[in-house]
């Protein structure tokens, strides 16, 4: 079969088509002939190895896993004698978590992983973008205990991540403010965002605006910053945790009120 694959990290140049051995479902995992996938900001990440938290799980010097992609749809091929969940031709989407491998033909999932069966409804391509962005948003905004009539505010409102937090935030009953660029304003009130902030023009931090959530969905900003704008007994939330980050958590939870956190991986619903 064919597929994605890299040998060091670096910039999309480091990516080849290669033609690889198609995989065998071990007893307890499904075969996926994969229709559709993603190209998400966290896979750019990994291929770059651009940070200590992404190389201490991929790889020091040079990629463990030299397959990329995430998140899939498609349709089970064949199942292992003691998968219980799923049978062939069933329309499926998941994330493949830390194998990576969905920038090819076929890629091998255990049934009790992150796989499931796509809602009717949603063509492949749809489908695929669910597995990590939306279940990373509605952890995070479990973490921040979000609720209706709370104020949340998410940078990177037009992202992965961004756009299904905003829905999800108006879905609890949240006051939300997403903070996007420009051209995609009008795609964040789309979503439901109450209010918008075009971060080429305004600074949110200076507003004097606070919040009870403030949800950083692409790192852009740091908890320092944003420290103004968080209510009390508020709290910041980061997608990727840094050492600074994890100081900050600890320094704030003994002489303050507002919290900092994070979440890394994706939880089952």
């Amino acid at each position: 079969m064919k597929a994605i694959v890299y040998t060091k990290y670096g910039p999309p140049d480091v990516l080849q088509l290669k033609e690889v051995a198609k995989p065998n479902p071990e007893d307890n995992e499904v075969l996926v002939k994969i229709h559709a996938t993603t190209v998400a900001y966290g896979d750019a990440r990994v291929r770059r190895g651009d940070h200590w938290f992404v190389r201490l799980s991929t790889g020091l010097r040079k990629p463990k896993i030299t397959m990329s992609g995430y998140e899939l749809a498609g349709e089970i091929e064949a199942v292992g004698k003691d998968v219980k969940l799923f049978r062939k031709g069933d329309q499926v989407l998941g994330s493949t978590g830390s194998g990576s491998g969905a920038y090819a033909e076929y890629v091998c999932m255990p049934e009790d992983e992150l796989v499931a069966i796509k809602p009717s409804n949603m063509t492949y391509e749809e489908a695929a973008t669910v597995p990590i962005g939306g279940l990373a948003a509605l952890r995070f905004l479990r973490k921040g205990n979000i609720q209706s009539g709370g104020k949340i505010l998410i940078n990177g409102a037009s992202g992965s991540v961004g756009t299904y937090a905003v829905q999800l935030a108006k879905y609890y009953g949240a006051e939300v403010t997403g903070v996007c660029s420009t051209t995609n304003l009008e795609l964040v009130k789309s979503l439901g965002a109450d209010k918008v902030i075009d971060y080429t023009k305004e600074d949110f931090t200076q507003s004097g605006e606070t919040y009870d959530i403030i949800f950083d969905t692409v790192n852009k900003s740091s908890f320092s910053r944003c420290k103004s704008s968080i209510k009390q007994r508020g709290i910041y939330l980061a997608t990727i945790p840094t050492l600074v980050l994890a100081l900050q958590m600890l320094w704030t939870s003994m002489i303050s009120s507002k919290k900092a956190g994070f979440a890394t991986e994706p939880e089952r619903t």
